[in-house]
């Protein structure tokens, strides 16, 4: 079925469109993919950053399989910044986070700011510049924990709306407006990992609202 109202963000083919070190990133079968080994690792995390603009309101859709050890990390920047000032291509900001472990996958996470904001299953708020707290639920952890397929392809959803970030797994409300950020960058993280490990992404595409 037809998406409506959806742009692609990446061609399949090249890394046209996104900026990243070459040394870690390049396009693989048909997928953006960033690997590293035990022996060649990124000094910090590291991102492939969408130079097709910064939104603000929008949906995001992309399918992502990580492989690697069980210490492989990674995850979808939305609404960030670049942070020049501790090295190229690193990024700041609101984080769907995905891990090897399934034990943050379905999170949000803030990269480089204010770190856990909404727990897999829990709708989460922050006001004020206090430490996020619940609100209520939209489902348990285990139970959803049990729609990842480990070392194989997920679809991953982002809907940022006004303050409100939600993706499948969390709901996060930021009323915290030292902090928040309204638009921003969107980028694919490629942890720092003893082990090595690699992400792929694939069929991006994003729709504004």
């Amino acid at each position: 079925m037809a998406e409506n109202g959806f742009e692609s963000m990446f061609d399949g083919k090249s890394i046209h469109g996104w900026d990243a070190d070459p040394d870690f990133w390049r396009v693989a079968d048909g997928a953006i993919t960033g690997e590293t080994t035990p022996a060649h690792q990124p000094k910090q995390n590291t991102f492939c950053i969408w130079r097709g603009g910064q939104p603000a309101d929008f949906d995001f859709r992309a399918q992502y399989r990580l492989t690697g050890g069980s210490a492989g990390n990674s995850g979808f920047q939305y609404r960030s910044i670049e942070r020049p000032d501790v090295a190229k291509w690193v990024m700041q900001g609101y984080q769907a986070d995905i891990d090897a472990a399934q034990m943050f996958t379905g999170q949000l996470y803030e990269e480089r700011g204010r770190g856990f904001l909404a727990l897999r299953g829990i709708y989460a708020a922050s006001f004020g510049g206090k430490k996020p707290g619940s609100l209520g639920s939209v489902g348990d952890s285990d139970t959803l924990k049990q729609f990842i397929k480990n070392q194989d392809w997920n679809d991953v959803q982002i809907v940022a709306r006004g303050n409100t970030n939600g993706h499948v797994m969390c709901v996060f409300l930021d009323e915290d407006a030292e902090h928040r950020r309204k638009d921003g960058l969107i980028g694919v993280q490629l942890h720092v990992t003893p082990t090595g490990m690699k992400i792929e992404a694939r069929n991006l595409r994003i729709r504004m609202l």
